[in-house]
């Protein structure tokens, strides 16, 4: 496990014991989506626990924050090729705006770099802090795909080619590994 910074979050791997706490998380970061775009039935919220679990134990990778026992968040990535598909980062709503998405999407780029040229996500055209979120982690984006009448997806991509700190980022400015 890595200390994240100089606070008390930690960033480690998540095993299929974790698939409780991860879906509890999972939950209370996606009711605020649900809430922005009226429709409680967006599948983050309807991910059984089985379902977590076969993620947790199959060849995803997938990271959790963790502080005094807790977990806090966490951000998933399976494989396509040589492209990482990351979904569902989440941090509990008490720590979102904390760095903890942040740390965790930079430990994810960490993990996955060698193995994979690029990173691609989506994001809700509404989701404007994902959206900050996104673009200060350095993605850039591809095309919009309108999926409902009251969504439309913006996908989004970062390049690892030359690995997840090619070039000068100031977020990445004194983290300690």
């Amino acid at each position: 496990m890595s200390t994240a910074g100089g606070d008390d979050v930690e960033i480690a791997a998540a095993a299929p014991e974790d698939a409780g706490e991860i879906l509890t998380v999972q939950r209370a970061a996606y009711l605020v989506e649900a809430q922005l775009y009226g429709d409680p039935f967006i599948p983050p919220l309807v991910e059984s626990l089985d379902q977590m679990r076969k993620v947790l134990a199959g060849d995803a990778v997938v990271l959790k924050a963790v502080t005094g026992g807790r977990v806090i968040g966490a951000v998933r990535a399976q494989f396509s090729d040589r492209m990482c598909l990351v979904g569902r980062l989440v941090v509990v709503p008490d720590r979102q705006g904390a760095g903890v998405g942040t740390r965790l999407m930079r430990a994810l780029e960490d993990e996955v770099a060698g193995r994979v040229d690029a990173c691609v996500l989506f994001t809700g055209h509404l989701s404007e802090g994902n959206l900050r979120l996104y673009r200060r982690l350095g993605y850039t984006e591809t095309h919009r795909e309108r999926v409902a009448a009251h969504l439309t997806l913006v996908h989004m991509r970062k390049s690892l080619a030359q690995g997840p700190a090619a070039g000068p980022d100031p977020a990445r400015t004194g983290r300690r590994r």
